[in-house]
């Protein structure tokens, strides 16, 4: 019983520290918000990656292709939305930081690389949790709760493509991952079923 409350916590953390993260994510890169825009990615860059073990906690009973797929989307989440927030983040506010405008060609010139990497990474992440929650009802989750847990994965995961952790919309998306993920392992059947196995 300890050990699955353990796996609970594990699955809600990243959420939970990437929405308490995002509380602080300047709303515009400025350059009065240069340095923390700059230093808060630096941040992020080990944080991101959580979101992918926490998926693969989720299917790690899963030997079906449903779960190989969700590992694989987790997979291709990370790099994709690394990049993201080391080029859009971290790059762009260290330029700024160092003099560059915001609205200079070389700052939107970073914008516009990393936002296209951050769309196939965050879209990824949202493919992830689909197969998650597929896998979840095919190895016997069941009742209101996963409906709940279910409709709250996914409109976080569509938040996310869209908002990533900004207040508001962001950090609700990084508190309903937790949320959900937290549900959905909490309910998990005990017993692995044979679907799980081959």
């Amino acid at each position: 019983m300890r050990r699955r409350w353990l796996t609970v916590a594990a699955v809600a953390l990243p959420g939970l520290i990437l929405a308490g993260v995002g509380v602080s994510h300047p709303r515009v890169l400025s350059e009065q918000s240069a340095y923390w825009w700059a230093t808060m990615h630096i941040v992020l860059l080990p944080l991101f990656p959580l979101l992918a073990v926490a998926v693969w906690l989720l299917l790690r009973h899963d030997r079906t292709a449903m779960g190989w797929g969700g590992r694989v989307a987790a997979l291709i989440f990370v790099p994709f939305y690394t990049a993201l927030d080391a080029i859009s983040g971290i790059a762009a506010g260290t330029v700024t930081r160092a003099g560059a405008d915001p609205t200079s060609e070389l700052v939107t010139s970073l914008f516009a690389a990393g936002r296209p990497l951050g769309y196939i990474g965050s879209y990824a992440f949202f493919v992830a949790v689909i197969l998650v929650l597929a896998s979840a009802w095919r190895r016997g989750t069941r009742g209101w709760l996963f409906f709940v847990a279910a409709g709250v994965a996914l409109l976080s995961a569509y938040l996310f493509t869209t908002s990533h952790i900004y207040f508001p919309k962001g950090v609700m998306a990084m508190l309903g991952i937790a949320a959900s993920f937290a549900v959905l392992e909490a309910i998990r059947p005990t017993a692995a079923g044979p679907s799980a196995t081959r």
